[in-house]
């Protein structure tokens, strides 16, 4: 396998701690989200993912060589290859629980503040520092507020109980960008609750992105 990440990508990180948790070794490859205009943008990355984003996992099967994006849609075509370590509940009920939390991070907050939604904002439209991160701030705590409620449902020790989901690979990431744009974390004591005691894990920690090979 071969990953094409970046170390500050969140949706990246959530695929390195997959990995990690199913011990599945992958040959990691960067992609600079911003030097040169963003090698995303250029050949031969966009035939590998044509969307032009991060990350892309390349796997050899018996026929053929098969590009994968879209961080989710990897995560779970680990876990149904790679079986141990589950990342989603055996309970029809609670997967869908469980993809909830996920995609309330993966769906209402992070699209709407991944880099190229923050370039467009200031190269194309014109807006400054300050109202950028106040429209990052605004999605982070719209976000935050829902997910807090739904872990008081659900969380145990993590999101969903007392084991590791899909859920938890998406909220570590997110707290991690929060930080990034001073965003007040102090009204979400679950969210923060969770996030460090999955940062307890070897493997979240070692898929933090100031351990990985092309932080700079």
């Amino acid at each position: 396998m071969k990953l094409y990440g970046y170390w500050r990508s969140s949706a990246a990180y959530r695929v390195r701690i997959a990995l990690n948790l199913k011990g599945i070794s992958a040959e990691q490859f960067s992609v600079h989200l911003v030097r040169d205009g963003g090698e995303q943008h250029q050949a031969p990355y966009i035939d590998l993912n044509p969307l032009e984003l991060v990350p892309t996992l390349v796997v050899d099967d018996e026929l053929d060589t098969e590009a994968l994006s879209q961080s989710l849609a990897i995560i779970e075509y680990l876990d149904e290859i790679y079986p141990q370590a589950p990342l989603l509940p055996a309970s029809a009920l609670e997967r869908a629980h469980v993809r909830a939390m996920a995609l309330t991070i993966a769906c209402e907050i992070h699209p709407l503040n991944n880099l190229r939604v923050l370039q467009y904002l200031t190269q194309t439209l014109g807006i400054d520092e300050a109202a950028k991160n106040t429209w990052y701030q605004h999605w982070v705590t719209s976000g935050f507020a829902a997910l807090e409620v739904l872990l008081a449902r659900h969380s145990g020790r993590y999101s969903f109980g007392n084991t590791v989901t899909l859920a938890d690979l998406c909220l570590v990431p997110q707290v991690y960008n929060a930080q990034r744009f001073n965003v007040d974390v102090t009204p979400y004591p679950n969210i923060m609750r969770v996030w460090a005691e999955c940062n307890q894990l070897d493997a979240f920690a070692d898929a933090a992105p100031e351990r990985q090979a092309d932080a700079i």
